[in-house]
């Protein structure tokens, strides 16, 4: 794991401004103001517990993202292989490459594992004004429970 601790409950959300799978650049800010934002921090596009969760998210897409919330999905992968991976699984919200700086926004959230050199499975929902509302955090190999994600949207009123 990164030496950093996620930030907590409460805390200001770091800044964060990075690639999606076309290239274009989109920035926490993009949404200050205007939406609640959730980051999923995911470690592999097209590894079998990452495609099953964002695979998830796809399929329920409504509960997760719409005209109150917007996901986005953050991995140290490259842009190319996001936008691949991406138009294979249907994907119709952002994936982020936090590839170069290597793993930046990552390390930033505290969720950067340094022997690996990815991305753990960090969950955060900020409120519009980019504080963290929620956060919960799982190691590599372990799903995340996406029913506590459902609850803390649902807690948004």
């Amino acid at each position: 794991m990164s030496p950093a601790s996620p930030p907590g409950v409460g805390a200001a959300a770091p800044p964060l401004a990075l690639q999606d799978e076309h290239g274009q650049q989109v920035s926490l800010a993009d949404y200050r103001g205007r939406k609640y934002v959730l980051l999923v921090f995911y470690p592999f596009a097209f590894s079998g517990i990452c495609t099953e969760e964002l695979g998830s998210v796809r399929d329920d897409l409504g509960r997760y993202q719409n005209d109150r919330v917007q996901v986005l999905a953050i991995s140290c992968d490259p842009m190319f292989t996001l936008r691949a991976w991406a138009e294979r699984e249907e994907f119709e919200f952002p994936l982020l490459s936090d590839f170069w700086p290597h793993g930046g926004a990552a390390r930033a959230y505290g969720v950067f594992h340094d022997r690996g050199g990815f991305a753990t499975r960090g969950t955060f929902l900020l409120d519009r004004d980019g504080v963290i509302r929620w956060t919960l955090v799982h190691e590599p190999g372990e799903a995340r429970d996406l029913a506590s994600c459902h609850q803390a949207l649902a807690d948004l009123g």
